[in-house]
């Protein structure tokens, strides 16, 4: 089967042709080890010859080199510059900090396959802060003063992602990834629902932190340290770039429920998203004796928000888009 418009020409058949895309094997010795690799031929829709088409050397070349790296359990160039890019350090000085010379990072970025003793050290920097930490302070004296200051205080920024749950962090990672713009409060009413839903459709908590009642509604107060720089402004963090791929450790279960919720909730702003836990019951309960403008910290107890959506999902279904939206449509009409 051939997609529309997908035509060049055929040696072949001298002549231009109709051609599909498929996936075909090849083997390759490598340093004296042989591999199997996996990359993508043209064929033409015709004579069933592979053709040559312009781009797909480029792409099989592409293939093989991720490929050979998965295999050998090498770090690729998308790793280094997300390693340039959380720790806001350019190529040559990152280099340097690592304990490499000056040019390796670069030629790496080329497309030079690294070691795997240089591919295990830029591993160890790209999932541990307090290694990246250590690399910076032995090779202090290789760097300039305005390197190292920025990219060590980058390191303790990324330091302070591991206060929260990995669960959490997996779950704040994979929200990014759905929304294109996310404000601290947006965020935190996200998180609530999340755990309500997720409460609701499968009897226990998606994360372990606990919420609390502040003034303009639910609170996780690590996650409010995390990100309380931007203040109302939506998050462009860097430090998430570290998080890349690890949503994929989410169940089917738990992404389905933030799916939910940025489908539906998701749509609103954060105000609109902070009168609606004005109006349910467990944040209500939570500041009962609390004037408007009067700080508070209490518990939003698990136990209580767990049975407060199970009732919301008897009454609603909302383990569907549909039954979340009736719902926000009827806490908004009682906002107003």
């Amino acid at each position: 089967m051939t997609e529309k418009g997908r035509r060049d020409f055929c040696i072949t058949c001298r002549k231009e042709t109709e051609y599909f895309l498929q996936k075909k094997n090849i083997e390759k010795t490598i340093k004296e080890k042989d591999y199997t690799f996996t990359i993508t031929v043209a064929v033409c829709a015709e004579c069933g010859e592979e053709m040559s088409i312009p781009g797909l050397i480029d792409k099989n070349i592409r293939e093989i080199d991720a490929q050979y790296r998965a295999a050998e359990g090498l770090v690729s160039m998308d790793d280094m510059e997300k390693l340039m890019k959380i720790y806001k350090i350019g190529k040559a000085p990152l280099s340097l900090s690592l304990g490499f010379g000056e040019v390796t990072i670069p030629r790496y970025l080329e497309g030079q396959v690294p070691s795997k003793e240089y591919s295990d050290i830029v591993r160890a920097a790209l999932t541990s802060p307090a290694y990246m930490k250590r690399k910076l302070v032995e090779n202090r004296e290789k760097l300039t003063d305005a390197a190292y200051k920025k990219a060590m205080a980058a390191a303790e920024r990324i330091e302070s992602l591991f206060s929260v749950s990995d669960k959490m962090l997996r779950v704040i990672a994979y929200v990014f990834k759905q929304l294109e713009e996310v404000t601290p409060l947006m965020l935190q009413k996200l998180l609530y629902f999340i755990q309500g839903i997720y409460f609701a459709l499968y009897g226990k908590p998606m994360f372990s932190e606990d919420c609390r009642a502040w003034i303009h509604g639910p609170v996780y107060p690590e996650v409010y340290d995390l990100f309380r720089d931007f203040k109302y402004n939506p998050i462009e963090d860097a430090r998430f770039a570290l998080l890349e791929g690890t949503e994929e450790a989410l169940t089917d279960e738990e992404k389905k429920v933030i799916d939910l919720v940025v489908n539906t909730f998701g749509m609103y702003g954060a105000k609109v998203l902070e009168k609606i836990t004005h109006n349910e019951e467990p944040w209500r309960e939570a500041r009962r004796g609390y004037g408007d403008s009067i700080p508070s910290s209490e518990l939003l107890q698990k136990e209580r928000i767990k049975r407060y959506y199970t009732a919301v999902h008897e009454r609603y279904g909302i383990d569907k888009e549909d039954g979340l939206r009736s719902y926000i449509r009827d806490m908004l009409k009682k906002a107003s």
